[in-house]
């Protein structure tokens, strides 16, 4: 899933080939909207929150979306269109005087008035990558449930919006802390403050490097590398799947030794996490790669 920093950069891209151009043309390919005609407007922003995108228009609508699993936006230049390959993953096309946009494989798409957009984000918490960032809050509202896990009340977006479950477990482990350690038992602006860091790091730089080493398979202390070595101790990385039904479990990586606290029973964990799909690093991010969900002028993929 498309984190915080992602959907910022992506936000900037799109800010960059759209904002100020009028839409020609639109065409939503989701039952919802599909009699809903955006043409004649102008692009006027593109604004992230937490995980979530408002692409605004002139006359006081708001398009928002929500990337979720595997969301992308994608831009061709002028007079293009992506190929016939990827007609079964748009859900919005967007042509304007210039570029055109697609929405691919987007799960949430819904028209709002502008001045209603608090009705999609305001539930969320202080977004960490927002001018209206507020670490005050954002503590108290992680401290509402003192005896919660830490890594759930990370990824709680009510608490504070855009951190996802690379930064919540890379997180957690370069402050010392199981994952299941209570957050009373957490300095959480020290938490909170680093988890910001490391984001507001990630938005000029290629990638979510938390380790400062760029290098394929390098790039992460824990996160998709269940069985190898910590980088610190040698002690293998645990892994814990997510629990079906549980609000906020994710797939987990931490070291028992580097992060001393609560850890889940043995039966909650799979036995042999180093095969499960998605725990090599080396293949987080590979989903994308026919398109990566950035905008940019987009190529015929290799057949």
């Amino acid at each position: 899933m498309p984190e915080g920093d992602s959907v910022w950069k992506a936000a900037r891209r799109m800010r960059a080939h759209l904002v100020g151009r009028a839409v020609v043309r639109s065409d939503f390919r989701v039952p919802q909207l599909a009699a809903a005609d955006l043409g004649g407007r102008t692009i006027t922003a593109f604004d992230s929150y937490g995980k979530h995108m408002l692409t605004r228009f002139s006359g006081g609508m708001t398009l928002h979306t929500h990337f979720q699993m595997d969301g992308a936006w994608q831009v061709v230049g002028p007079g293009k269109r992506l190929p016939r390959t990827f007609d079964d993953e748009i859900r919005l096309v967007l042509e304007t005087d210039g570029p055109t946009a697609y929405a691919l494989r987007m799960p949430v798409l819904e028209l709002v008035a502008t001045d209603r957009e608090h009705e999609v984000v305001g539930h969320l918490g202080p977004d960490l990558l927002g001018p209206s960032w507020d670490e005050d809050v954002a503590v108290e509202r992680l401290l509402r449930e003192p005896g919660r896990p830490l890594v759930e009340a990370l990824l709680d977006q009510r608490n504070l919006a855009g951190i996802g479950n690379l930064w919540a477990v890379e997180t957690c482990y370069l402050r010392g802390h199981s994952p299941w350690t209570p957050v009373c038992d957490v300095d959480l602006r020290a938490t909170v403050r680093l988890a910001r860091r490391m984001m507001q790091h990630s938005l000029d730089h290629p990638g979510q490097v938390t380790t400062g080493n760029t290098r394929r398979g390098e790039t992460h202390w824990v996160y998709g590398r269940a069985e190898r070595p910590c980088r610190r101790c040698g002690t293998p990385i645990a892994f814990r799947d997510s629990i079906t039904g549980t609000p906020y479990s994710r797939e987990t990586w931490w070291c028992p030794h580097c992060q001393p606290g609560p850890f889940p029973s043995l039966a909650e964990r799979p036995t042999r996490p180093g095969f499960r799909r998605g725990v090599n690093e080396e293949s987080f991010g590979s989903r994308g790669r026919r398109l990566r969900g950035e905008a940019g002028y987009a190529r015929r993929p290799r057949r």
